[in-house]
């Protein structure tokens, strides 16, 4: 298809679609599963998030829904590509850091380093572990709308800088960000572009059981973390993207065919 040869835009097969009767009847999931760098499962949640139907075909578009796709597609720059930000969350104790971990050695994505007032640890380096910023500094890159999101957590801030993040996007490099939930809603406000994906256990009994196998927290302490799994479980619908961590491998795999 043109599409794939970068011939035809997303807006040029939309517009078309008007005029021509054998494009207009064309499936608007097989118009994007055709985009380079979408892929099946991202065009699912991109249609489910725009109220579209699957079955629906680009002659039965309406005026909003078209001028949403659009704005979701601008028309192809001549620039190289650019990476995509992903961020995944969930609640404490689904194997998000593991799932991070595995992407981030397999597949070369940029890791953001954070910034933070707290004072450094004896093992943790500037600029590699965190970047440590006095209140004041903190206080003023926030005004500065210097972060993508950022948090208040055991009387310290933390934050994810968005110069960095930016600049790998720019250079082409896929960007992984692994933050809590209040935080990837900021992300998202900051940056339409960003790719939220929730990553859910495959049933509660199983949450329960790797928070008791921790064996790190008091059975007082570990009632207040599944009370708050309870809340974010229940923030999944605000993602674009719900994946049940039943298997690492098969996680990993879906997230890699979101930057595709």
């Amino acid at each position: 298809m043109k599409l794939k040869n970068k011939d035809l835009s997303v807006r040029d097969v939309l517009e078309l679609g008007n005029t021509d009767h054998i494009v207009g009847k064309m499936r608007v999931r097989e118009l994007l599963e055709s985009v380079p760098g979408v892929g099946k499962i991202r065009a699912a949640s991109l249609m489910e998030k725009l109220g579209i139907s699957l079955t629906r075909r680009i002659q039965g578009l309406g005026t909003h829904q078209m001028v949403s796709l659009m704005r979701e597609f601008p028309m192809p720059s001549t620039s190289m590509r650019r990476g995509k930000l992903i961020v995944l969350s969930g609640p404490g104790g689904v194997g998000k850091s593991t799932i991070a971990e595995k992407l981030r050695s397999r597949n070369n994505f940029y890791v953001s380093v954070s910034a933070t007032t707290r004072d450094p640890r004896p093992n943790e380096r500037e600029g590699i572990d965190y970047f440590f910023l006095s209140q004041e500094e903190f206080s003023k890159r926030i005004s500065n709308d210097e972060f993508l999101e950022w948090a208040e957590f055991a009387g310290a801030l933390y934050g994810t800088p968005r110069a960095g993040v930016e600049k790998s996007l720019s250079e082409g490099h896929d960007v992984l960000l692994e933050i809590e939930i209040a935080g990837a809603k900021q992300v998202k406000a900051h940056s339409s572009e960003a790719i939220l994906v929730f990553l859910q256990p495959p049933s509660w009994e199983h949450l329960v059981s790797r928070l008791e196998a921790r064996g790190t927290d008091t059975p007082e302490r570990r009632a207040q973390r599944l009370a708050l799994a309870q809340e974010e479980i229940a923030a999944s619908g605000d993602f674009d993207l719900v994946l049940v961590n039943d298997e690492v491998d098969n996680v990993v795999s879906q997230l890699v065919s979101l930057t595709a």
